[in-house]
């Protein structure tokens, strides 16, 4: 028997709180406004732009609970470390990155790249230089570096592959190989999570993993359900 639906109940907007009154709402602020602006000419291929931008709500949060690292250096560097794909050929940068390549030059010079490109945009903006030299040197190796050079490196590296696992990774990764929802979930999976470097990172990955896989995979004793018009359920 199919779920009896619940009769739509819309609410009177003066119910919705504004932004400034809930938590958790990321915005660009200051200075990283200025580096976002001058960051996102590089960032139009391979969705970086929205990549990015992902990426720095998952940094914030992986910074909430690693207090040694420093958010003037984690959220500029997430801001920027993909900059360099721009300098790359487009019909390069599927074929390096996907699994099994064997073109890790191309993936190499992204780093180079954007760590040029991040110091030429923090210096025109007077980033303190010695901040500047910790943020190139994070996005100078930020793929092909397994390892952590400190908490700051581990942040980013994390709140970058954490992305994948979004819903917005997810079906960005889907894309551009041609896969359907659960065969992507688990090649990201395959991918990313032994290569989380913190706990949190980690306690993150398996929350969203958990939530995808009952979205695009088997479950048992659940009924298919159509969402209601006018977005997703609350709760």
């Amino acid at each position: 028997m199919p779920p009896t639906p619940l009769p739509v109940l819309p609410l009177v907007p003066s119910l919705v709180p504004p932004a400034d009154k809930v938590p958790a709402l990321v915005r660009l602020t200051g200075v990283e406004q200025e580096i976002w602006d001058r960051a996102l000419p590089y960032l139009d291929v391979r969705d970086n732009d929205a990549h990015s931008l992902h990426a720095y709500g998952l940094a914030g949060a992986l910074l909430t609970a690693m207090p040694q690292a420093r958010a003037e250096v984690v959220l500029p560097a997430i801001l920027l470390h993909d900059t360099g794909w721009k300098t790359v050929d487009p019909a390069r940068i599927l074929p390096a990155i996907a699994p099994g390549s064997h073109d890790p030059e191309t993936v190499r010079r992204h780093e180079t790249e954007g760590s040029v490109i991040a110091h030429r945009i923090l210096t025109d903006l007077g980033y303190p230089q010695d901040v500047t030299a910790r943020i190139t040197e994070i996005v100078d190796g930020h793929d092909t570096r397994r390892h952590a050079l400190n908490a700051d490196d581990a942040v980013v590296k994390d709140a970058d592959k954490l992305w994948r696992l979004t819903p917005h990774g997810l079906r960005t990764v889907g894309s551009w190989f041609r896969l359907d929802a659960e065969q992507t979930l688990r090649l990201v999976l395959s991918v990313t999570y032994d290569r989380l470097l913190t706990e949190t990172g980690r306690a993150i990955g398996r929350a969203l993993a958990a939530c995808a896989g009952f979205d695009h995979g088997p479950r048992p004793g659940f009924t298919a359900r159509t969402p209601p018009a006018g977005g997703d359920h609350t709760g």
